[in-house]
């Protein structure tokens, strides 16, 4: 259970994705795209119960110890790869209140809201055509529009807590530490 909020945040705003291979002045992190896959999800499904948000928002927060992968990669590493992986993700779930094992639809819906986020990031960061983003990721969902603009670390943690707080709290998990850090 030595598994902290502060360091999930402070570790996913220094991890890029696309391998840092976008454009603009700072690497579009894991803690800003685990932000934009929450909002996402909310707006595909309003109404969606917090501690499922809660769920959208760490569906990367493994990647705090063992970084961002493309999939194919994952693959290629193997079982023990993946069994790895889901044990961290299972005991970050126990330890923020979740559920070890989401349910189906949950998961659908985060991996829809993740290849949506994925959409606007290849064609706004990564130099996709809409055309060839849509065939990879499929298409956006409708009436969302996203305008990415990948943030300093410190903002993008600060950012990243400041949501798992309100989230967290919305959700009724309690956080064993007097404060949160959102600076």
């Amino acid at each position: 259970m030595d598994i902290e909020i502060e360091d999930i945040a402070h570790g996913l705003a220094r991890v890029a994705r696309w391998n840092g291979q976008t454009q603009g002045e700072h690497g579009f992190s894991v803690a800003q795209h685990a932000v934009v896959v929450e909002e996402i999800a909310a707006h595909i499904r309003p109404g969606l119960d917090a501690k499922w948000r809660l769920a959208a928002l760490l569906h990367d927060a493994a990647e705090y110890v063992i970084g961002d992968m493309i999939s194919p990669f994952k693959a290629a590493l193997g079982l023990n790869y993946r069994t790895f992986e889901h044990r961290l993700e299972a005991a970050i779930h126990i330890r923020f209140g979740l559920p070890v094992h989401i349910p189906d639809e949950i998961k659908a819906l985060i991996k829809q809201s993740d290849r949506a986020s994925a959409h606007y990031e290849a064609v706004q960061l990564a130099g996709f055509t809409q055309e060839e983003a849509v065939s990879l990721f499929g298409a956006p969902p409708p009436a969302y529009d996203l305008v990415i603009d990948p943030l300093p670390t410190g903002l993008a943690q600060a950012r990243f807590l400041a949501r798992f707080e309100v989230l967290s709290l919305a959700a009724g998990y309690v956080s064993d530490s007097s404060a949160f850090h959102t600076e």
